[in-house]
């Protein structure tokens, strides 16, 4: 097998040399089946012969993937580990220049484990969210890259379970098996996050969903990259390079979206593109306000002495670790993080430690922002005057210091009166998700698209837009 290469003649695709531990090996065999029982009742819904799907082959810097058209029921999920580095030291906290462990430090134990497990219960929750999408579908194209991320949210689910069944014993056994007994949305047992339970019944909301919630994931996997648990660090660097993908499908989608309102409002000059079969720039903006808030609660309260305990621990890091100017144990050092001050939206002195949540809300806002560049900069070229924004970091939130308050996009403080008399103005209303998903036609048709989306640019590698990327049942 090479050095970094996936070993497919084995019944779990791997590069970690499962072979060596038989063990494990029959641990993991024994859950698969019951893997492949959750992808079939809650996985995709729609029939498809096969589907031209991305395969990881690898983990180097180049060629690590293989494209072809895959039965996705026959998609062949493993686990894959980035090189080690022999040379790894810990980066950060009280273990700053120890060597990575190998092994799950005993004092450890609950928290790494712990942080494990809120991650694995992600991945097989957006699964769940997205499951009907395929019926409406706006092309082939679009089909295709929804069964990607799919497909690839059921490897981040395998990565996580390899960890648990490899170092944390029978504790760790059973909590793989809960990542398949809880479910989205359930009454009785939900995912763990808030996010993880909510709708996403139209492609506006696909879109959104992909473009901040998946760029959540690549904050908290880049903090959990940084992990003095190398194992842990390899798993989820290799997981980066996946998730980059999921980002491009929201970025790209939703570009495409407001291209589409954009030349049908300079075509017919007109701001009453509903009539049309496009979705209104304000609508937009409202599914935009609801995801981003959501996502913002994602990364928890605004100050966490548990993510303090974990930076100083060595578990969990902060994003680009390596790229900060500082100690990289931040014991003496403060930060201001949001807070409600007298009432009012503003910040208070806290120290560093205490205040990661927020230096790692703060990169990802940052990084949300390029795409809310990218979507203007669609309007500004098309002549047209609307700009979509950020919404206020206390809007709409549900954890954290503004749980307890009603702000406006802009920041300003409402009664919770005035909140329920002006929200409607604010966040997407039963009328408007009916209005988007009226528009959810399917097309399944190849070379064609529907009415309230651009075409892409470009397909997949190197493929035409019109390119047979799935063969329906």
């Amino acid at each position: 097998m090479p050095v970094n290469g996936a070993d497919y003649s084995e019944k779990i695709p791997n590069n970690v040399d499962l072979r060596e531990d038989r063990r494990l090996q029959r641990a993991l065999e024994s859950w698969q089946p019951d893997f492949l029982n959750w992808w079939e009742s809650m996985g995709p819904s729609l029939p498809t012969q096969d589907v031209y799907l991305r395969t990881a082959v690898d983990v180097g810097r180049e060629g690590w993937a293989h494209f072809g058209h895959v039965a996705m029921k026959d998609y062949r999920w493993g686990i894959f580990l980035a090189e080690r580095d022999r040379d790894r030291r810990i980066g950060f906290g009280a273990h700053k220049g120890e060597p990575a462990w190998q092994k799950v430090p005993g004092e450890y134990r609950a928290d790494l484990q712990r942080l494990i497990v809120i991650q694995g219960d992600t991945e097989p929750a957006s699964v769940e969210q997205q499951r009907n999408l395929g019926a409406t579908a706006p092309s082939l194209y679009d089909l295709r890259n929804l069964f990607q991320v799919n497909v690839e949210e059921g490897r981040h689910l395998w990565a996580m379970v390899y960890l648990l069944h490899a170092y944390f014993g029978r504790e760790g056994r059973e909590e793989a098996e809960e990542l398949l007994h809880r479910n989205s949305g359930s009454d009785e047992s939900p995912r763990i996050l808030g996010a993880f339970n909510e709708e996403t019944p139209d492609w506006l909301s696909f879109f959104m969903f992909t473009y901040f919630t998946d760029r959540d994931g690549k904050y908290q996997l880049g903090t959990l990259k940084e992990s003095g648990f190398d194992p842990l660090s390899r798993t989820c660097e290799f997981m980066l390079k996946e998730e980059a993908h999921h980002m491009f499908v929201g970025t790209t989608g939703i570009d495409r979206v407001v291209e589409r309102t954009a030349r049908l409002m300079i075509d017919h000059d007109t701001d009453d593109v509903a009539a049309l079969g496009a979705i209104p720039l304000d609508v937009v903006q409202k599914y935009l306000n609801f995801h981003y808030s959501v996502s913002l609660d994602l990364f928890g309260s605004e100050t966490s002495s548990n993510v303090a305990n974990y930076y100083t621990a060595g578990l969990k890091g902060r994003w680009r670790e390596d790229r900060r100017k500082d100690d990289h144990r931040l014991t003496d050092d403060s930060f201001l993080v949001d807070a409600l001050v007298d009432g009012e939206i503003g910040t208070t002195e806290v120290a560093a430690l205490v205040g990661l949540n927020t230096d790692l809300r703060r990169e990802y806002i940052g990084d949300c922002q390029s795409g809310v560049n990218r979507w203007n900069k669609i309007l500004e070229d098309a002549g047209l005057a609307p700009r979509f924004r950020l919404p206020s970091v206390a809007f709409n939130r549900k954890v954290g210091a503004f749980a307890g308050i009603e702000a406006t996009p802009d920041g300003t403080v409402l009664s919770p009166q005035e909140w329920e008399r002006r929200r409607d103005a604010w966040l997407p209303t039963d009328a408007d998700k009916a209005y988007v998903c009226s528009l959810m036609r399917p097309v399944h048709e190849r070379g064609k698209i529907a009415g309230w989306i651009a075409p892409p640019r470009r397909g997949i590698n190197g493929q035409p837009f019109d390119y047979e990327y799935v063969h329906l049942a």
